[in-house]
């Protein structure tokens, strides 16, 4: 929920997507160690969908003139967000990342989850509001 106090002007400037990007930097630092075999499977795709979920959610942001656009782009970042769960499963149980680690994390995308949902349940806090069209001028009298 906004904090009415403070304006948000930028996708930056939100809790959920600040802890997007530091969580899919700490996925990025720690599958630098993953093996070579992994670059073009696991590491790969966890790195971009980790990515893609701070990047849906600033294009949701940027599209929320719209109620329809804004929620279908928090949706994406909420399925971006599952698969890096998936993803982080995956290098826990091949060795790749310790299991303190990967609960981690899935904790860290866990509460960026529900952040996600909350604002897709209730978008009307968010949504811009869209001003009319000027009036056309009345004819003139004379």
């Amino acid at each position: 929920m906004p904090n009415p106090s403070k304006l948000i002007r930028h996708h930056w400037e939100l809790e959920v997507h600040k802890r997007a990007v530091a969580t899919a930097m700490a996925l990025f630092e720690s599958s630098k160690s993953f093996p070579k075999k992994e670059t073009y499977s696991l590491t790969d795709q966890m790195r971009r969908s980790s990515r893609a979920v701070a990047s849906a959610l600033a294009e949701a942001w940027r599209g929320r003139k719209y109620e329809a656009v804004f929620v279908n782009k928090l949706n994406e970042a909420e399925r971006e967000t599952a698969e890096t769960q998936t993803w982080l499963e995956f290098a826990a149980k091949c060795g790749y990342l310790s299991l303190e680690e990967a609960r981690q994390r899935h904790k860290d995308y866990h509460e960026v989850l529900a952040m996600l949902v909350s604002m897709g349940n209730h978008p009307a806090r968010w949504i811009l509001a869209r001003s009319s069209p000027p009036s056309p001028a009345a004819p003139s009298a004379h």
